[in-house]
């Protein structure tokens, strides 16, 4: 029911009525506790002086009889209402001045020995406790019979449950007060957040949203969201560039295609052999190379990158790729292999060499050194070549997509800058790490370290 009803309240009031309710029930538990522990600590102490009073009563009648009793213990206070001194026949032989002068209670309830806090029966003073004692005197017996003041403890616990049913509503109003006002000044921010991701659209998402002066959950929430809208910017303004790379990438190809065949179309004569050969097959094929490539990024970016686990001879298929570089080129390809076995993707690794290579063939000068060796924990390759190499700011950056170094290299000559990007994302996917260096005297040196063992169970 109470779902219900504030169904429809904001979080302030929401909050305001969940903290009134609980100041509600607190004080209710509260309140019951202290009346009756209230009530017990008034209750010993009566029933206390009671036996107190009986006691030095009893110790007196012992001692000289009946007569003997000191009139001060007949006194009376707020605890202790009336003191008799009975004979066994019901004769009240000693009394307290307001007391009356019959029995307060039949002899027959009293018994033998010491009676605390008797259940409470009427009396000329009310509904109140008694306790009791019959003892032997010098003159006879006798039983001392104390009357206690109980009567008031309900009166006075009563009114302390009156008192805190008074308080208590001002303390509920106060605290659901208080908690509406924080928590509505703290929505308040909440709010200004809402309104400002509200207006942020994919068209500008510079926008950031405003952060509280406090150091609270709000402002770590504010924090939060700017972190967040930092990194959609940067993946949307990534994207943008990734789409407009690859559009690029992509029409040089098909306006050499479109070209050729525009050609053909005026003078049929020229679709030949040498035309498809030369031109049409060439470009194609750079085609369908470079959406292969943009479609291996995208599913690495999407949910990444499916590796094979198998057995793996790195050694044998950095030689393969040596071997093909050497028929490919007139460098000198230096190889120092040692046999290296691990669990990857064949064919991807044997990606991982290629574009090596390739890239290494592009800026080597005279000279390509490949080495593959095992250490304790991982398999290490190293690519180098003699070339200009790769300044020290910008090795971090060739792993980015469509980043060439020098912009005035042919795309042809120099690729469409997705060959290290690809690199990184396989290695990557390996659980290992790729990074650039200074080659030995001059030119670049690519080290590609994994784990001898075993991949991540995300590339499974």
């Amino acid at each position: 029911m109470a779902r219900r009803l504030t169904a429809n309240w904001g979080v302030s009031a929401r909050s305001a009525f969940v903290a009134a309710t609980v100041v509600f029930v607190a004080l209710g538990i509260a309140g019951a506790g202290l009346a009756a522990i209230l009530y017990q600590t008034m209750l010993s102490g009566i029933d206390s002086a009671a036996a107190t009073r009986v006691s030095e009563v009893v110790d007196q009648v012992v001692d000289g009889g009946a007569a003997g009793v000191d009139p001060a213990l007949l006194d009376t206070d707020q605890r202790i209402v009336a003191v008799q001194v009975i004979t066994p026949e019901g004769t009240v032989v000693r009394r307290s001045q307001s007391a009356p002068d019959t029995p307060l209670v039949a002899m027959t309830e009293v018994g033998d020995g010491l009676r605390i806090g008797m259940p409470e029966q009427s009396s000329p003073f009310g509904r109140i406790r008694f306790s009791a004692r019959t003892i032997d005197g010098p003159d006879g017996r006798y039983t001392v019979l104390v009357g206690e003041g109980s009567a008031t403890i309900g009166s006075t616990v009563w009114a302390v449950v009156i008192a805190l049913a008074i308080a208590a509503p001002v303390v509920i109003a106060v605290s659901a007060t208080a908690t509406y006002v924080l928590v509505r000044r703290s929505m308040k921010s909440v709010d200004d957040i809402r309104s400002r991701v509200a207006d942020i659209t994919t068209s500008d998402l510079a926008e950031r949203v405003p952060v509280p002066e406090s150091r609270d959950e709000i402002a770590a929430l504010a924090v939060t969201m700017n972190e967040m809208l930092a990194r959609i910017e940067a993946g949307h303004n990534a994207q943008r560039r990734f789409v407009g790379d690859a559009s690029h990438e992509l029409r040089s190809p098909l306006t050499t295609i479109i070209s050729a065949l525009e050609v053909a179309v005026v003078h049929p004569e020229a679709l030949g052999g040498e035309l498809a050969t030369t031109t049409l097959m060439p470009e194609a094929l750079r085609m369908k190379a470079l959406i292969d490539d943009l479609l291996l990024l995208a599913r690495a970016d999407e949910r990444g990158l499916d590796m094979a686990t198998e057995d793996v001879d790195l050694d044998d298929l950095a030689a393969a790729e040596i071997e093909r570089l050497r028929r490919d080129t007139d460098l000198e390809v230096r190889a120092d292999l040692e046999p290296a076995r691990l669990t990857g993707d064949p064919e991807a690794l044997s990606r991982v060499l290629r574009n090596l290579l390739d890239n290494a063939a592009r800026l080597a000068i005279s000279r390509v050194s490949v080495s593959v060796r095992t250490l304790p924990c991982h398999v290490q390759l190293e690519v180098g070549d003699d070339g200009p190499g790769i300044a020290e700011a910008d090795r971090q950056r060739v792993f980015d997509r469509f980043v060439r170094l020098d912009p005035d290299r042919s795309r042809s000559a120099g690729g469409a800058g997705l060959g290290l990007a690809i690199v990184r994302e396989i290695v990557v996917a390996h659980a290992g790490r790729v990074t650039i260096g200074d080659g030995n005297g001059s030119g670049t040196t690519v080290t590609v370290q994994l784990p001898v063992t075993g991949l991540p169970e995300s590339s499974r």
